[in-house]
């Protein structure tokens, strides 16, 4: 089978004579393709999601046997996405307020329990994450992924949240892919740092966004603002480098908005696929900063794949898993205790660590290589 997400693409399986029976085109306006696809009736089989077909066209694919997902008309995202999404595009129309963008929208159709009882919209959203999954998998490729955790109420001007886009900035400085839950606090600052590309940039960054220190009670606000420094700090660079950060929020978290220093944002309906993806993206290993259950969570199912490493398998790397925040995570949640006691007697020991401070977190990740 062969995934088409552009004009270039399909004209070329086109010319190639493959077989259309194998093409899944994803997102793409037929209408340039129609005369050539008329001359066809090889068609079952061949599957098209969304995108835009003549109406006579789209008889002709149906009459043999091709399968044809129209989109749903309340979604109010593009669920045949082929592509991450930018922080923009989910936050287009925030000068009309937070209510009124894609983000929220999309929100609020998730959580519509009537549509939560339409098989096509629960497929629709399957589809989407499906695509979200794979978009991820075509940017990590070849890359170094740390992943940053951490609570979502952290403020903007604290020391945690210094720490946090310190951590991150020391990240993608090293030549690593960080990437976090996608939203706000411990995450956002993770992706301000690796955003950053010197640290006078990160310094003014932190310094312009303290001013609006939550999310709530206006994402309005908070967001608005991080847009004006992303901009300044930008400069039109980040479409000319290798992303450094990368964003996985879900919409079942509806009350955390994501963050908007992202390269990109792989936003999910399912929390459960997006933390399975989340976890096992970071191949080079997780910090875990201070953060509640959500954090707590992530930790443990970080370590579930940890514990079961089977040492037979060539190749296969263990990550490291790095808890930051000695008094956090022994005394305010003592989670280390249980995740030290798991590891006993295993190869995990060598590969789960507790530190106090973002320099010895960063002895655990060597410097990496860039892709050319």
């Amino acid at each position: 089978m062969q995934e088409i997400r552009t004009h270039e693409d399909f004209q070329a399986a086109l010319d190639a004579g493959v077989p259309l029976t194998q093409l899944r085109i994803q997102a793409l306006d037929l209408g340039p393709f129609e005369e050539q696809l008329y001359a066809r009736t090889d068609l079952e089989g061949l599957v098209v999601l969304g995108g835009s077909i003549p109406p006579k066209l789209d008889t002709h694919l149906r009459k043999y046997g091709a399968i044809i997902f129209p989109r749903h008309p309340s979604a109010p995202v593009a669920v045949y996405r082929d592509r991450l999404y930018h922080p923009a595009e989910l936050y287009n129309g925030i000068t009309h307020g937070y209510e009124e963008t894609p983000d929220a929208r999309a929100y609020r159709w998730a959580q519509d329990s009537e549509l939560g009882k339409d098989t096509y919209v629960s497929m629709l959203k399957a589809i989407h994450d499906d695509a979200m999954s794979d978009a991820v998998s075509d940017l990590l490729a070849g890359r170094r992924v740390a992943g940053v955790m951490g609570g979502h109420n952290l403020a903007r001007g604290s020391a945690g949240y210094r720490a946090a886009a310190e951590l991150g900035h020391a990240l993608a400085q090293a030549g690593y892919l960080v990437i976090t839950g996608g939203g706000p606090g411990a995450m956002e600052a993770a992706n301000l740092g690796a955003f950053t590309r010197s640290a006078e940039q990160l310094e003014y960054a932190l310094e312009r966004l303290a001013a609006v220190p939550y999310f709530h009670p206006s994402i309005d606000d908070w967001a608005r603002l991080a847009f004006e420094v992303r901009r300044d700090i930008a400069n039109g660079q980040e479409r000319d480098e290798l992303p450094h950060s990368l964003g996985i929020p879900t919409w079942f978290y509806g009350h955390e908005p994501p963050n908007v220093f992202c390269h990109g944002v792989a936003k999910y309906f399912s929390n459960a696929e997006r933390e399975d993806g989340l976890i096992a993206a970071a191949n080079a290993g997780i910090v875990v900063l201070p953060g509640a259950a959500g954090t707590v969570q992530e930790i443990f199912q970080a370590c579930t794949p940890l514990y079961y490493h089977d040492e037979s398998r060539p190749g296969h790397d263990l990550p490291r898993l790095v808890l930051l925040g000695v008094e956090h995570w022994t005394e305010v949640l003592p989670a280390w205790p249980l995740v030290k006691a798991l590891a006993a007697g295993r190869p995990m020991a060598e590969h789960i660590h507790l530190v106090d401070d973002v320099p010895a977190a960063m002895e655990f990740f060597e410097p990496a290589t860039v892709p050319g």
